[in-house]
């Protein structure tokens, strides 16, 4: 038999850590060995076992999650899952715990209400998943934010959902590249590193992280902080600009739209693509449709196969297409997907994918 993902949670109330075992051990494949309310008895089971994935509330008594989080990647570096209340000034904290070194941040349940349970399941299991897959050595300061579905249908759609497939001819290049990325596990801190390599006269980039609404603003202040482009969460309507980036926000697709010379984002609901949203089958598919040959995709670590058949639409429309490689991504699950469908013109390590971004802008 498979051997089972062995979960330690640490929540200072009962209720949310009995709701978080249920909807654990609906997966077979996981199995919650022990429950904390606090770090300190936590680090007492964590001497008895040695759990696979820890998740980890933020605000307890005695010890609050980040420093706990500092201390344990210090001392014995487990992969963590930040449990959280959806709330503007937790987004700011959560980045916190990115920084120290957690994998990923889900939305704490909602005790009582049985249906949000029901549909936030999936959405759990998947980041205790993926987190266990983690590579920590690859884990610097932060770890990907995956995303804030709050549904999660029995049917994965795909991005026919929200517009159809490309059609026609490639397009031919203008003098405008725009550049889509779509990352998830191990995302934001990938995102960082390649975003601070660039210059400020970079060509304009549309980025799918797979995060939780209310953190994507927070998440590209803090990107916008530290790099020379100047980044910032999409607004509908927003330009496609050269040295500035749009962040998809949280629970919106995001995709680009071309009017006459200019690219523009179109920020919208809808249903689930992929079992995300945004998505970055979405994001692809709608820039094999505007921008064709003037397109540059990339692929970067994360979970799953999002963006895979959005990157082979890409190829097929003329856009350059490139993918993380294994050893630089936390999670190779989207780049190895969209390489195994043959989308993928070229593999780079995380380090280099800057320096590829500018290169190809050289040629337009």
């Amino acid at each position: 038999m498979t051997k089972k993902i062995r979960v330690l949670i640490i929540d200072d109330s009962a209720s949310v850590r009995q709701a978080l075992t249920a909807v654990l051990q609906e997966d077979p494949e996981i199995e919650v060995i022990a429950a904390a309310s606090d770090p300190f008895m936590a680090a007492r089971k964590i001497r008895d076992e040695v759990p696979d994935v820890i998740t980890l509330d933020v605000e307890m008594p005695g010890m609050d999650g980040i420093t706990f989080l500092r201390k344990l990647m210090a001392q014995h570096p487990i992969p963590v899952v930040m449990c959280s209340s959806l709330t503007e000034a937790g987004s700011e904290t959560l980045m916190q715990a990115l920084e120290a070194g957690a994998v990923d941040i889900i939305l704490k349940p909602k005790i009582g209400a049985a249906d949000h349970l029901a549909e936030s399941g999936e959405r759990i299991r998947s980041a205790v998943k993926a987190a266990s897959k983690a590579r920590l050595g690859n884990v610097r300061r932060a770890a990907a934010v995956t995303g804030s579905d709050k549904t999660m249908p029995a049917k994965k759609l795909t991005a026919d959902a929200v517009l159809p497939p490309p059609t026609g001819k490639p397009m031919a290049k203008t003098t405008e590249m725009v550049v889509c990325v779509g990352a998830s596990t191990g995302g934001t801190e990938a995102l960082r590193e390649m975003l601070e390599a660039l210059p400020a006269n970079a060509p304009g980039i549309v980025i799918v992280q797979h995060m939780p609404e209310k953190f994507t603003a927070a998440f590209a202040k803090r990107l916008n902080s530290l790099c020379e482009v100047e980044v910032k969460e999409a607004v509908d309507g927003d330009a496609v600009l050269r040295g500035h980036v749009l962040i998809a926000p949280g629970d919106h697709h995001m995709l680009l739209e071309r009017r006459g010379a200019r690219y523009h984002v179109s920020v919208r609901q809808g249903p689930l693509v992929s079992r995300h949203r945004p998505s970055v089958d979405v994001l692809f598919r709608s820039a094999a449709r505007s921008a064709g040959s003037n397109a540059m995709g990339v692929i970067m670590t994360g979970m799953g196969d999002d963006g895979a058949r959005g990157m082979e639409e890409m190829k097929q429309a003329g856009a350059y297409t490139v993918a993380q490689d294994e050893a630089t991504s936390v999670v190779f699950g989207m780049p190895k997907e969209a390489i195994a469908r043959g989308g993928v013109a070229k593999i780079l390590p995380l380090d280099q994918i800057a320096r590829e971004i500018m290169l190809t802008q050289s040629r337009f």
